[in-house]
């Protein structure tokens, strides 16, 4: 009899725990995942932190899928799934200039922007940027524009009262510096770092030069093909002209984290990039981020060229839902809140 009891105790017991597993697992696996594409460069950590706030509060499982950081092998990584019809992602983030190619997979998200009253606290240019044939793509989650940084210790340094107002000036400010701190004994110091290899974010920074040049951009309003004029060229000479003198021969092959990371180890006095970069600059959001430029550098609107008008692309990120999101609600939801004033 009591070898009895202790079987049966011993089979309550194991009911008890497996029931625990059991269930456990059940929950788990009810509770909904969506799946976010994602591929920005800048404080990843931050991003993250921020995604595992709302997943807590909404009882959601939130997954970063990580996609290439270079914005034309981002693009075609995306296309591919959308082409697919693949139910593996779900909340998009996307280029400002992407929302043509991108519309006719993606859910219309005007509705619920109505709905949230949020539609009024976002630049109007942007969100019609965002609006193709009357269907909301996309949110705008932030909208930046290229930037000059500079040293601002190095400039005081070498004599220099200000950043440079053209391109002109740009370069002889950078040979200067860049040859004082090669005799010092840095000879791993440039003068000047940008995006330079073949993708969309050279093709930024060529708009930039040419446009401050008076060249015009390159594709203009009426669609016309105007790249081909003298102030474009010379343009472009100019910025030849930089790689392997005051530019790494290597900036052919940089993109923006290539450069940031030349500049923010404290090899280079002037930088073109986004303002992502300023904070990892600083030390990053939580200051962990190594850093031997904190406090000593600024940033300013990019030089002028002939023109005598600076010029910088228009940049930044959009969230918007995929048309084949297996949870489309929720992830309009995180859309909201993601792009939503804290």
């Amino acid at each position: 009899m009591t070898k009895k009891i202790k079987f049966l105790t011993i089979l309550l017991i194991a009911a008890f725990v497996l029931g625990g597993v059991f269930n456990g697992a059940a929950l788990a696996q009810s509770k909904p995942t969506l799946r976010v594409f994602y591929g920005s460069v800048g404080d990843i950590a931050q991003d993250e932190a921020i995604l595992k706030r709302w997943a807590d509060e909404n009882n959601v499982n939130v997954e970063i899928v990580y996609a290439s950081q270079s914005a034309t092998e981002y693009l075609a990584q995306l296309q591919q799934l959308l082409a697919a019809r693949s139910t593996d992602i779900d909340l998009i983030q996307f280029d400002v200039i992407w929302p043509g190619i991108l519309a006719p997979n993606m859910l219309d998200l005007g509705p619920a922007l109505e709905a949230s009253g949020m539609k009024d606290m976002f630049y109007p240019r942007i969100l019609a940027n965002n609006t193709v044939d009357g269907k909301v793509v996309g949110l705008p989650w932030f909208t930046d524009a290229g930037l000059l940084y500079y040293r601002t210790d190095l400039l005081e340094k070498y004599g220099f009262s200000e950043p440079p107002k053209t391109w002109d000036e740009l370069e002889q400010m950078a040979k200067t510096i860049q040859d004082g701190e090669r005799a010092a004994g840095n000879a791993e110091f440039w003068g000047f770092v940008w995006q330079g290899n073949a993708y969309e974010g050279l093709t930024c920074d060529a708009l930039e030069w040419v446009f401050s040049n008076g060249g015009g951009s390159i594709v203009e309003v009426d669609k016309t093909i105007s790249i081909n004029n003298e102030a474009a060229i010379k343009a472009i000479e100019r910025a030849a002209r930089w790689v392997g003198t005051i530019s790494p021969e290597g900036v052919t092959t940089y993109q923006e984290e290539d450069a940031r990371r030349v500049f923010q180890a404290g090899n280079a006095a002037f930088m073109r990039n986004w303002p992502y970069a300023y904070v990892l600059g600083q030390g990053g959001a939580d200051g962990t981020q190594e850093t031997a430029i904190k406090d000593k550098f600024a940033v300013t609107a990019l030089p002028a060229g002939d023109s005598g008008k600076p010029a910088a692309a228009l940049g930044g990120w959009q969230l918007g839902v995929s048309a084949y999101s297996t949870n489309p609600e929720l992830a309009t939801q995180l859309a909201l809140w993601l792009t939503a004033p804290e």
